[in-house]
């Protein structure tokens, strides 16, 4: 049995787990097309949906055998915004996915983000799959669906991985990279180049790669593993090693400052973040508020006022 396997056996999900043989992902996917004109025949995003939901939950994305209770919880929900042209869609994609904690029926965030640059062309009933030899496919705007989801399910898993093990997520990593290096191309695409934006599919797969950015897989390591696991047994000792991880966040952040996975990191993570030091001693509350104050600037206010 894996360490995975041994944390994920005690702990009570917070959502239903399907029985039976699993694959790596329990995916729910929304399509919504509440914002397009009534000209615009709505069943084919339900379609959409329920091909997009199979891709996810029955594609093997990985070499390693999952039990039911070990898949992933994970969300992903397109807004679609506007038809562009025929049958060729402009999105903004949210992406979650949480970890359960370890002896406890809390679950953490892995991914919290909205990526807003999702353009992509459908018609109904078109094949949805994903080939990680050929990215691109035959129609760029078509194969961009998929790329796009295949992108994300192994930032999910790589970013699991990570959590229980040192490391463990290089591979889903190195995957996300192969998928930016080859991604479609079009004039209407965009997120996968370092020119589209500084907060792009890009860049996340550039910082969770990059040799220099290594110590945030430790980081990650140390956040999850030896830190929320251990809150229901060990809440002082979990709190230092969780305090560790901010201290090596604060070094990370001085040598490579405003990266994209420190802001990535910390989206919505706040009230997680209060609620892990409010019961902590005031030595351990007065540094967590140090640390959070400059590395989640946006929720400074927040950790003053609760941290206090």
């Amino acid at each position: 049995m894996t360490i995975k396997s041994k944390l994920i056996f005690t702990v009570f999900f917070a959502f239903a787990t399907a029985i039976g043989h699993a694959q790596e992902l329990q995916a729910k996917v929304t399509v919504n097309s509440q914002r397009l004109s009534n000209t615009v025949d709505r069943k084919i995003f339900t379609t959409l949906q329920t091909q997009l939901t199979n891709l996810l939950n029955t594609r093997k994305w990985t070499g390693d055998v999952y039990q039911a209770k070990e898949k992933i919880q994970c969300n992903f929900l397109v807004n679609i915004e506007s038809a562009t042209e025929p049958n060729v869609y402009k999105a903004a994609l949210v992406v979650q996915a949480a970890r359960p904690v370890y002896n406890a029926s809390y679950v953490t965030p892995l991914v919290n983000f909205q990526d807003a640059e999702f353009t992509f062309k459908y018609i109904e009933f078109q094949p949805v799959e994903f080939n990680e030899n050929r990215v691109q496919g035959n129609d760029a705007l078509v194969a961009n669906i998929t790329a796009t989801f295949a992108y994300y399910v192994y930032l999910i898993i790589g970013l699991d991985y990570d959590s229980f093990s040192p490391k463990g997520g290089s591979v889903y990593f190195q995957k996300m990279l192969n998928i930016v290096n080859n991604a479609p191309e079009a004039s209407s695409i965009s997120g996968w180049r370092s020119f589209d934006g500084i907060r792009n599919r890009y860049w996340l797969a550039d910082n969770l790669n990059n040799a220099r950015y290594n110590l945030i897989h430790d980081i990650f390591y140390s956040y999850y593993r030896t830190g929320l696991d251990f809150m229901s047994e060990k809440p002082d000792d979990a709190r230092k090693s969780v305090l560790e991880a901010l201290t090596r966040f604060q070094t990370f952040n001085q040598e490579n400052p405003n990266t994209m996975i420190q802001q990535f990191f910390f989206i919505n993570r706040s009230t997680e973040l209060v609620g892990l030091f409010k019961k902590g001693n005031n030595a351990d509350k007065q540094r967590a508020m140090e640390l959070l104050s400059v590395l989640d600037v946006a929720n400074a206010g927040l950790y003053k006022q609760e941290l206090r």
